[in-house]
């Protein structure tokens, strides 16, 4: 019994005190909003509620869980669109009330799931319709436009405003990873374990409707594998696997030399530090492909970045490394660990990381040939603890 009551007690996921008073209040702005507008441009159809209930539960959707396929505003305004019209046309062809009630929510729900609109509070505008009394019953399918409509078109924009400007994406987009690679190739991390295809298969084996989005889904397992493999490489950090021994140039290096200190070197990319040995940006390779163009004096700056340069009201290149660096970059420090650089490394597009200490001074370089080689090191060494309980067993 302790395991069923478990399940019957269980709550929702725990949320931050801010998102809770962020909700609570979107919740008063979207319900205040949609009340206040809707009296003052509909206020002298007394005979008709301006507000009616089912908009406080889609308010709690909207604002408390924008990121649910229940709360995207198709959900909403189709889900409401198909409750009122069953709801009104149960009510004015089946005499008994809860009945009709019992038929316009048979009716509602399947028709929600096969337009893609599933919104839980629109039940409650199907009993509405049919359940609210008179006046309602005689506005008919008048009722759908107002109050219905009205109400759902206001709580709509005020959830796109308030959600947006308090950091939550409303409608709700899937989550990309921007790369620069311009190819059909799914990113790097994605190409190992599980697929977007296997997700699919697995939610139709489920059965059952999911209130999350396939790609957050997808988001979620990834970041859950990025988080088991940094639980067991924990050990693993960027001071264990950095080159200490770095060039690095300064912003007012030349082109010149600096692409001579990569090509001597054999070496790809270059810190970029100040007088104080502090990181403020990195030059690699790929900074003189894009950025540079080759003569028999060797790099220099084109015209379409000088006239660019010209129009941001910037310095005039001096074909320095500060014209063409990567600024600012992005850097680890000792103590980071090595799991923390796949997203980075794999999904990001960085060959490259400087490693600072906490005043940002240049420490190393980590480069994804040491990420590999940790990797396969650790690779190894569970292969050997897992095999040596069987060479114990056998001899």
């Amino acid at each position: 019994m302790s395991s069923f009551a478990r399940q019957l007690f269980a709550g929702s996921p725990p949320a931050s005190i801010a998102e809770r008073l962020r909700a609570g209040l979107g919740a008063l702005v979207g319900i205040l909003v949609t009340g206040i507008v809707a009296r003052i441009a509909f206020g002298g159809y007394q005979e008709l509620p301006y507000l009616i209930p089912p908009m406080g539960a889609s308010a709690v959707l909207l604002f408390g869980v924008p990121a649910s396929p229940l709360a995207q505003p198709w959900s909403i305004v189709g889900g409401n669109l198909i409750a009122g019209l069953v709801g009104v046309t149960a009510a004015r062809y089946i005499g008994d009330p809860a009945i009709a009630g019992a038929v316009a929510l048979a009716l509602a729900i399947p028709l929600m799931f096969t337009f893609g609109c599933v919104h839980p509070p629109s039940g409650a505008v199907a009993l509405t319709a049919v359940l609210s009394g008179p006046a309602i019953h005689a506005a008919g399918y008048g009722f759908i436009l107002w109050p219905l409509g009205v109400n759902t078109i206001l709580i709509v924009f005020a959830a796109l405003a308030y959600n947006n400007l308090t950091g939550r994406r409303y409608p709700h987009a899937i989550t990309t990873i921007a790369t620069d690679q311009k190819t059909a190739d799914a990113l790097p991390l994605a190409r190992v374990g599980f697929t977007p295809e296997d997700i699919d298969a697995a939610l139709k084996d489920y059965g059952e409707f999911l209130d999350i989005d396939r790609s957050d889904i997808e988001s979620v397992m990834r970041a859950a594998e990025v988080r088991a493999f940094r639980r067991r490489s924990a050990d693993i950090l960027c001071r264990d696997i950095m080159s200490r021994d770095v060039l690095a140039v300064s912003p007012g290096e030349t082109l010149k030399n600096a692409l001579y200190l990569l090509r001597s070197h054999h070496i790809k990319a270059l810190p970029v530090t100040d007088e104080y040995a502090r990181v403020v940006g990195i030059l690699t390779q790929s900074d003189f492909l894009n950025r540079t163009l080759f003569g028999s004096d060797g790099p220099s700056i084109g015209l379409g970045r000088r006239l660019n340069n010209m129009l941001q009201m910037k310095t005039a290149p001096q074909a320095v490394v500060s014209d063409i660096m990567t600024a600012p970059a992005r850097s680890a420090t000792p103590e980071t660990p090595v799991a923390d650089l796949l997203p980075m490394m794999a999904n990001g597009g960085l060959h490259h990381l400087p490693v600072v200490d906490e005043h940002g001074t240049l420490a190393g370089v980590v480069t994804q040939s040491d990420v590999i080689a940790a990797l396969f090191e650790e690779k190894i060494m569970q292969a050997g603890t897992a095999v040596a309980p069987t060479l114990m067993q056998s001899a």
